[in-house]
Formats: C-alpha cells, sequence, structure tokens
C-alpha cells in the first residue's frame, strides 16, 4: 500500500508523524516540567525550614535548658528506688529536714495505659525560701511527673518556720 503513494504522500506521512510525536514530546515535556518546578518548589521550602532550624548551639542549649528532663518510667521496684533517691538528694540540697519518705501504693492509670502511678509523701519542717527552692528544682528530677499535694502550714508561735507537706509522682511499669 505504501508502494501506492506518490512520494509527496509520503513526506506528508513522514511529517505528520514528526509532528505527532512533537506534540506527544511537547504534551508529556510540559506536564514533567510542571512537576518538576513543583518538586523544586517544595525542596527550597524545605530547605528554607532546615535553614530556620538550624540554630547555633548556644541558642539550642538554652532552648535545651527550660525543657525539663524526663527519663522514661522503669519496673516499678527499680524506679521506685531511683525516684525516692533523687527526691531525697533534692530535699537535701534545698535544706529542709524531712521524715522518712513514705512510698504510698502505686495506682494503675486507665484500662489502657500500661503504666502506674506512683506517689511518694514527704513531712518536714523548713523555712518558706527552702519550700521555694525545692519546688523551683523539682523540674531537675527526670523521673518526676507531677506534684500531687502541696501543703505549708506556717507554726503560729514560730511563723519563719513552716511544716510542709508535699506528695509527688512518678509513673512505672
Amino acid at each position: 500500500m505504501i508502494e501506492k503513494l506518490s512520494e509527496r504522500d509520503k513526506r506528508a506521512l513522514k511529517i505528520g508523524a514528526v509532528a505527532a510525536l512533537a506534540v506527544l514530546a511537547f504534551y508529556f515535556g510540559t506536564v514533567w516540567v510542571g512537576r518538576w518546578r513543583a518538586v523544586r518548589t517544595s525542596l527550597a521550602e524545605k530547605k528554607a525550614k532546615l535553614r530556620v532550624l538550624n540554630m547555633a548551639q548556644a541558642k539550642q542549649e538554652g532552648i535545651l535548658s527550660i525543657v525539663p528532663v524526663f527519663e522514661m518510667p522503669q519496673k516499678e521496684e527499680k524506679q521506685k528506688f531511683l525516684f525516692r533517691d533523687k527526691f531525697n538528694e533534692q530535699l537535701k540540697t534545698a535544706g529542709i529536714k524531712s521524715k522518712p519518705l513514705q512510698v504510698l501504693a502505686s495506682v494503675k492509670l486507665n484500662g489502657q495505659s500500661e503504666y502506674k502511678l506512683l506517689r511518694v509523701k514527704c513531712s518536714g519542717k523548713c523555712s518558706f525560701g527552702q519550700v521555694l527552692d525545692l519546688v523551683a528544682n523539682l523540674k531537675d528530677n527526670p523521673y518526676l511527673v507531677g506534684i500531687e499535694e502541696l501543703r505549708i502550714r506556717c507554726d503560729p508561735e514560730k511563723r519563719e518556720e513552716f511544716e510542709l507537706d508535699l506528695t509527688v509522682s512518678t509513673f512505672v511499669r
């Protein structure tokens, strides 16, 4: 059938095939270029975000200093000793004379959690400044979850002496 075509018709078919290939190449090329531009724009945005996050070491250390340190909960027996020792050390650092710490029974949080809440109760005598020092430095305890109870009573006869009842908690497995 091609043999019956004239030279002019063969040339027209070749030009038509080349034009069809050019149209297809143009269509897929523009789609590819559009996607390439979108990827380049997205990459530039991500690099800009990374530049913002890439801060000086001093600034990074400053931010880390205000974030409380937290250790993952351990088995109940181990966590109880770690938490109690660290809390006792904080009491001594604050200068609070306390009675022996009481470890209260651990409480299951909810049906879905594998962790329990272990509470430690402290009673002692101190000055108001010592209470403030202790509460301010509790965030340095890596096992502390929260302050459950804080009760301060002033002795009416000795106004600079306070009785402190403090219950703190930690998570245990």
